[in-house]
């Protein structure tokens, strides 16, 4: 039996407040620290990270583990996905890598395409299409080039992408 007077105790009515720590203004700094930034390291428990223009930004990589299945997404403003779970998604990106175990099925818009394991649906690659010789594509094939490794398995409607969507293509990104 449930004993509530255990779970539900009163607590105290003393209030807990958190105070932030003063944040330092112009006014309350010395002159020194106003006039030239300091170059030594900060032992500042939160680290701020200066953006540096000119600076590359990092790549956006998804990974979809080995025991993870995805259903019904949509992924878009991704440079990578390596796929090796399942996933079944709309996939606009500049490269898919699907591992040997992995399984991709929906429709995939990339530059690049590396295939090591299944890929079901549409496929538009608009540079390179790589299916290595565990891959495995079906369905609805575009591309810009094909490499074909022995051992690979190419079926439904495979055709060579049309010129002016490459370049179309290439220019929207």
């Amino acid at each position: 039996m449930l004993q509530k007077d255990t779970f539900f105790r009163k607590r105290d009515e003393t209030p807990v407040r958190f105070v932030p720590p003063p944040i330092p203004s112009p006014q309350n700094l010395p002159q020194a620290a106003q006039a030239e930034p300091q170059s030594a390291p900060r032992s500042d428990p939160h680290p701020v990270h200066a953006v540096v223009k000119g600076e590359e930004r990092k790549e956006a990589k998804l990974v979809v583990g080995p025991d993870i299945k995805m259903k019904g997404v949509e992924v878009t403003d991704c440079d990578t996905l390596a796929v090796e779970g399942r996933i079944e998604a709309t996939l606009d990106c500049r490269v898919i890598q699907i591992a040997e175990h992995g399984v991709f099925a929906g429709t995939v818009a990339v530059d690049t395409a590396e295939i090591h394991g299944r890929l079901e649906g549409e496929l538009t690659v608009r540079k390179l299409l790589v299916v290595h010789a565990t891959g495995k594509v079906s369905g609805k094939v575009r591309y810009a080039r094909i490499k074909v490794e022995e051992g690979a398995e190419l079926s439904g409607e495979v055709n060579l992408l049309d010129k002016t969507a490459t370049v179309v293509a290439a220019r929207r990104n």
